[in-house]
């Protein structure tokens, strides 16, 4: 089983992703903002971060490249409301491997599946 960091400034999201994940991972972290989630990794190493991209501090995109210039390993999927092609292109741009919508949370479970096989 892995390890999966939610970070995302509204708890009733992390709880929601949590939920749908409970299958796939034996052990949450989670950020409530992207100015912890540096420190987080470091320290758990999860398999996998779901990041937000709007939070108040620091943002998603911020913190993905705090992590993955100490990390370039690390395996980000940006997880937002926001279905704009220029954040989906700037996530990918700055290392995350996948951009998920908020409203298709289930996007998560088959990605994580197939990067397991």
């Amino acid at each position: 089983m892995m390890k999966i960091m939610i970070v995302d400034d509204n708890a009733s999201v992390r709880a929601l992703i949590r939920a749908i994940l409970s299958d796939s991972a034996e052990r949450f972290y989670e950020c409530s903002d992207g100015s912890e989630a540096l420190a987080t990794f470091t320290k758990f190493r999860p398999d996998w971060v779901l990041m937000d991209i709007k939070m108040k501090n620091t943002d998603g995109f911020e913190a993905t490249k705090q992590i993955l210039s100490s990390y370039p390993d690390a395996k980000v999927i940006m997880v937002t409301q926001y279905d704009e092609p220029k954040l989906h292109e700037k996530a990918i741009h700055i290392g995350a491997k996948e951009f998920v919508l908020k409203e298709n949370l289930r996007d998560i479970v088959r990605i994580i599946g197939i990067e397991q096989n």
